[in-house]
């Protein structure tokens, strides 16, 4: 145990004696360890936070009515939505569409739970508001709205069966999504079922899940063994674009911890042999004094180490810190500290310190004591 103790003792006098230079390599470490543990954590991290970032571009699930059948129920989505209770659903929007008359224009009138619908296309504009439930509001796509002439405020007359049913509706919106959208219109799906006498059918409904390609397949096998009524169909663009996002952004992000690592290493290499360079009449005396070359690696392994686990410990945390700031300014949302992600941090500091060690020591080895004290 003294020799242990003796030894650290070495160690930190050795380190020490240049404080300057030892703030430096420290310093140096810290950064290094800081930029690999915030990397690893973004890492690992970016694969959720990109799966819910993605889920504003739309849904990427559809359920649609199994064989020949024109419609779902609710109850049969509510079924599905059960079915996938291990997973992430953002939101499901039902819809019932059906071809009524505005105005005495035909048109595809959509019925849809308008929670639901924020939450799987977020990228509608709407000017005014969405309709309200059980309210007698309609939502013009733009397109359609001009093609009628009404503004917001407006009242239109839909009708249903030939004309046997009729209702009068607000124009409370207009939406704009450079799709077919702007050609429809939409109302509160109760109303629709109403209206159509249809009551508690759905056309089709569409989800957005936290899940890639992989995860999407297996949420369509979940859903055809479990509600076999429903044919689930993945919007696989959304999905492939998902992934293909994610590959790239890892891939950089790999990249980038690579280049720091090799930074890393050349800094503290040039700094040890710097060192060695500096004290090598001391381990022309040591080897002198009897001291082998056993010796003289650990004393320098050490020394290359424990600025590895200084640094590592100090890289951990602001590691964090800075993955965490990415997390909030590019997402949006936290993340929750990782125990291991340190560990492996301070890890791979040390691994890399000392790694940048081995050339100086093999110089230090190599030293002729002799040569030394003579003064050559």
């Amino acid at each position: 145990m003294a020799k242990y103790k003796m030894f650290l003792v070495m160690v930190l006098s050795s380190m020490t004696r240049r404080k300057a230079r030892l703030f430096i390599t420290l310093l140096a470490v810290a950064i290094g360890a800081t930029i690999i543990s915030g990397m690893i954590t973004v890492y690992q991290e970016v694969p959720a936070q990109m799966g819910r970032a993605f889920r504003a571009y739309g849904a990427n699930l559809l359920l649609l009515p199994a064989g020949e059948r024109e419609n779902l129920t609710e109850d049969e989505l509510k079924k599905a939505q059960t079915a996938l209770s291990g997973y992430e659903i953002v939101g499901a929007a039902p819809f019932l569409y059906d071809t009524l008359a505005v105005n005495k224009q035909s048109v595809i009138v959509g019925g849809t739970d308008f929670t639901e619908l924020k939450k799987v296309s977020p990228y509608w504009q709407i000017e005014g508001d969405y309709p309200e439930d059980r309210k007698k509001e309609i939502l013009l796509g733009a397109e359609f709205a001009q093609k009628l002439g009404v503004k917001l405020g407006q009242t239109v007359t839909l009708s249903a069966g030939e004309g046997k049913r009729m209702a009068n509706y607000t124009v409370c919106g207009i939406v704009r999504t450079g799709g077919k959208e702007e050609q429809l219109a939409y109302v509160a799906l109760p109303n629709l079922q109403q209206l159509t006498e249809h009551p508690g059918a759905i056309s089709l409904a569409q989800l957005s899940i936290v899940a890639d390609g992989e995860k999407l397949d297996a949420v369509t096998g979940l859903i055809t063994r479990q509600a076999p009524e429903i044919a689930p169909q993945p919007v696989k663009q959304i999905a492939h674009a998902e992934g293909t996002v994610l590959g790239k952004l890892q891939a950089l992000v790999f990249l980038v911890t690579v280049v720091v690592l090799v930074l890393t290493l050349i800094c503290v290499s040039t700094t040890m042999m710097a060192v060695v360079t500096e004290r090598r009449k001391e381990i022309g005396l040591k080897k002198a004094l009897g001291a082998d070359n056993r010796d003289i690696i650990l004393e320098f392994l050490g020394n290359g180490c424990l600025l590895g686990a200084f640094g590592g410990i100090i890289g951990a945390g602001l590691g964090f810190l800075f993955a965490q700031s990415v997390s909030l300014h590019v997402f949006g949302r936290g993340i929750e500290f990782s125990p291991l992600i340190a560990v492996v941090s301070l890890v791979m500091s040390i691994i890399i310190t000392g790694l940048a060690s081995l050339v100086p020591v093999r110089i230090a080895t190599q030293v002729d004591p002799a040569i030394v004290l003579r003064g050559e």
